[in-house]
């Protein structure tokens, strides 16, 4: 199956996905793509502006993840605690754009990615524990037994994170805050559980077509 793997960070999503697929990485920072690259040798690794190139390369795909920039719709920005801390700002709205481009454009299956914002999502989508999940495809009520513990994922430190994701977070080397990448990294159990879902739905549609002959 081809897959695009927008936004991809490290490839929280990606981990458990295997190597039977071909998979295409946008992600623009390049420290970023290179680990990614080292974690996934295997994987097509684009730095580019994940935006634009699902627009321009959508058609290639059986399968699209994207996990568009999630902190202008967290809740931690209107926080009592941080409201003295945060600037205002607008919402990143790419994020609705491309669902409704992927829902009303595309062929194949799936899935956008982000934080439970601030306000009432403009789109509906299913919550699944600390993230919403805009999907063309029904998901299952459980998408993971991975836990962290005492709200690890919100206040743990990069050693907590790592052991957590199974990566060492320490190797990143570029401009980001290491504890920001590692605590908006996708849970793997829950990356699996979605790609798992759209492969039997892709499946079975696929044995479904009649026959020419």
């Amino acid at each position: 199956m081809k897959i695009l793997n927008l936004y991809a960070c490290l490839g929280g999503n990606r981990y458990k996905w295997g190597d039977e697929h071909e998979i295409t990485a946008v992600e623009l920072d390049p420290e970023l793509a290179r680990l990614y690259r080292e974690r996934f040798p295997n994987d097509t690794v684009i730095i580019a502006d994940a935006h634009q190139y699902l627009l321009d390369h959508y058609k290639e795909f059986d399968f699209i993840w994207s996990s568009p920039p999630c902190p202008s719709h967290s809740k931690v920005r209107i926080s009592q605690k941080n409201r003295s801390t945060f600037v205002a700002i607008y919402p990143e709205m790419s994020l609705y754009q491309e669902v409704i481009f992927l829902d009303n454009y595309f062929n194949g299956k799936y899935c956008v990615e982000n934080v439970v914002p601030f306000y009432e999502p403009l789109i509906r989508a299913t919550k699944r524990g600390r993230h919403l999940y805009w999907t063309n495809f029904v998901l299952p009520n459980k998408l993971s037994n991975h836990k962290a513990e005492n709200n690890m994922i919100a206040t743990g430190g990069v050693k907590e994170l790592s052991k957590y994701h199974d990566y060492d977070f320490s190797k990143y080397k570029g401009g980001q805050r290491v504890n920001k990448i590692a605590r908006n990294l996708v849970d793997y159990e829950a990356g699996k559980t979605i790609l798992d879902t759209a492969m039997g739905l892709i499946t079975r549609s696929n044995q479904e077509l009649p026959s020419l002959f």
